[in-house]
């Protein structure tokens, strides 16, 4: 194993410098809350009675006289998302298992979780974002009832992860492990989904073909099999220890994924008895682990956001120029669609998150001494789990070769020196860059804007064959203050259309594309955004703009006198309006008002500081 590059020491130096006093004082409170008495004794006896009045008698004489350990479940189960569908039985499979050793289990309550598909293009989308820090509520809601001696929190999706990450970090005396549900099986191909889509965004199919071609695609149970916000988190949650290793992506009707979810209950009381808990856990190496994990896999954009928010609950302060510098030395290591054509059964059979987390690690990529939920460092995560003749999870360690090299590849020959991400910088402001899946060709893109307000607007000046020669499109008013940041999938079949003839196009915006961000050169969560007077604002159709992800730079080519002079547009009152009402939006007023940058993590629940 090499010794640590010496990137990643002095990026996680960095953060711990930067985050010492805000770090200091959350661990602090940590330590405070872990030093109190058990619950039992702790609360009043009107406390205790309504907290165990549910149990059976037996289970009350075990948590109150006995003192045994009680398990708080934080589940995201419902019917809507098909990766939740398989929690519906994980509660009664957790409480066999607790029982087994002696301790009792409590659902402590329920998170919202939304999905991402259904709302894709619809006004629901513009609670998506911000269903995250909801998540992050109700998770401390749950917790709240504070008679807990550890927590298993049940998620997959999107929002739903960092949501359930950020409210348990709030309660950072708790020891917690994530118990995922895992993939959907292999359906159509992702390629062949999007052909189809793009085939419909020309007319050249009908809505039966289209609407064929995606039920192949998102057929059952399990998280949808393309590496976007949901399998990214999943990969994200191994590189930090909060998954027992290899849990990631066991089908979610696999003999081993019960057992998986079994051996969850026995190592989260196996923490409680040690004393550990996920705020100590979660330190500035983890955070780091994760950071590496996204680039190496070329994972979601969202994560860039979403991981901000994490670090900050757990104390830490972390920016895009982190990610950037070590995009510049993480080896991109997988190809998983978007960013190839394999999908995450594909990249489990080939190695899995247990390969690439062996490569970086012996690659001096990843801190190996961490915390993790099964003990001291990271080597276990190189493991792969399987069934004994006992039915009981047994580890070997992963293949010394990929198992297939256009999906695996070793950190000595890797598809890209560099992540997947990069950091884009000029005088439209600070965004964000998905390379991985773009040509080479189109790493760099000058041409005249096209400026829209909405995505709708885009859509319909492609329907009229209106985006001819080359352009950037420039999507505005998109931001978390103005709508809450949606993502802009809809937008991806017309401009992927417009490449396929040779068009030359790329998209700016102030919104999200989300995990599956393609092939079309993309600088997204453009900050300021448009709606507090950023550059985006000011730009107007015809303007020379230069989008350079080698550079890293994102520039509007017009002259200083000018720019300068320019009074930035204002949103028309038809889309503020629109962006304020129906759909529930009306609720998540004060969310627009708080949110902070995107580059600060959208987060709504820590006063707004704007970065300088």
């Amino acid at each position: 194993m090499r010794p640590l590059h010496p990137v990643l020491a002095e990026v996680t130096a960095r953060i711990d410098e930067r985050s010492w006093g805000l770090r200091g004082a959350y661990l602090q409170r940590v330590d405070a809350m872990r030093q109190r008495p058990p619950a039992s004794q702790r609360l009043g006896c009107a406390n205790v009675a309504h907290a165990f009045a549910a149990m059976p008698g037996d289970e009350r004489l075990k948590v109150v006289a006995e003192r045994a350990p009680n398990l708080g479940v934080v589940t995201a189960y419902n019917d809507m998302l098909s990766a939740h569908r398989p929690y519906e039985g994980f509660p009664a499979l957790i409480r066999q298992a607790a029982h087994a050793a002696g301790a009792t289990v409590q659902v402590a309550g329920g998170v919202p979780a939304m999905c991402d598909g259904v709302t894709q293009g619809q006004p629901g989308m513009e609670l998506s974002l911000f269903s995250r820090d909801t998540i992050a509520m109700g998770t401390a809601i749950a917790l709240s009832h504070d008679v807990f001696d550890g927590a298993l929190l049940l998620g997959i999706c999107d929002k739903i992860v960092p949501g359930l990450l950020i409210g348990a970090l709030h309660f950072g005396h708790l020891p917690c492990v994530f118990v995922p549900a895992g993939p959907m099986s292999s359906g159509l191909s992702n390629e062949a989904k999007a052909k189809v889509r793009e085939q419909a965004a020309q007319g050249l199919v009908g809505r039966a073909e289209l609407l064929a071609a995606e039920q192949a695609a998102y057929h059952g149970e399990g998280t949808c099999t393309f590496y976007g916000t949901a399998n990214s988190n999943q990969m994200l949650l191994e590189a930090m220890g909060l998954h027992v290793p290899g849990a990631a992506f066991i089908h979610p009707h696999a003999p081993l994924r019960d057992a998986l979810t079994r051996e969850a209950v026995d190592t989260v009381l196996a923490l409680a008895a040690r004393g550990g808990c996920i705020g100590h856990q979660v330190d500035a190496r983890c955070i780091v682990n994760a950071m590496v994990a996204l680039l190496a896999t070329g994972g979601s954009t969202n994560h860039l956001i979403h991981w901000v928010a994490v670090a900050r609950a757990a104390g830490h302060l972390i920016d895009w120029s982190d990610f950037s510098a070590l995009s510049a030395v993480v080896p991109l290591l997988a190809r998983v669609y978007p960013n190839g054509a394999a999908d995450v059964n594909q990249f489990q059979a080939a190695g899995g998150p247990a390969f690439v987390i062996r490569e970086l690690l012996q690659a001096g990529l990843m801190h190996p001494d961490v915390h993790t939920v099964v003990g001291e460092g990271l080597e276990a995560y190189g493991t792969l789990p399987g069934l004994s003749a006992q039915a009981e999870v047994v580890r070997a360690p992963v293949a010394a070769e990929s198992g297939d090299t256009q999906v695996l590849r070793p950190a000595s020959e890797p598809f890209s020196a560099t992540g997947g991400l990069q950091l884009l910088t000029g005088n439209l402001g600070r965004a964000v860059i998905k390379v991985s899946a773009v040509p080479a060709d189109r790493h760099v893109i000058e041409a005249p804007a096209r400026v829209f307000d909405s995505q709708e607007a885009l859509q319909a000046a492609f329907q009229a064959g209106e985006l001819t020669g080359d352009f950037v499109a420039v999507v505005r008013f998109q931001g978390p203050q103005a709508n809450g940041m949606p993502e802009l999938h809809k937008l991806t079949p017309p401009l992927a259309v417009l490449q396929g003839r040779g068009q030359r196009v790329a998209l700016v915006t102030d919104g999200r594309m989300s995990g599956a961000s393609g092939k079309v050169p993309a600088a997204i969560h453009v900050w300021p955004e448009a709606l507090t007077g950023g550059p985006l604002a000011k730009i107007q159709d015809g303007d020379l703009i230069r989008l350079d992800a080698e550079a890293g730079t994102l520039q509007a080519l017009v002259p200083q006198a000018v720019w300068d002079a320019r009074t930035p547009a204002l949103r028309t009152h038809a889309l503020a309006e629109d962006a304020a009402h129906g759909w529930g939006r009306e609720l998540f007023a004060g969310m627009r008002q708080q949110v902070l940058t995107a580059e600060e993590g959208a987060c709504t629940w820590v006063p707004l500081s704007p970065l300088g």
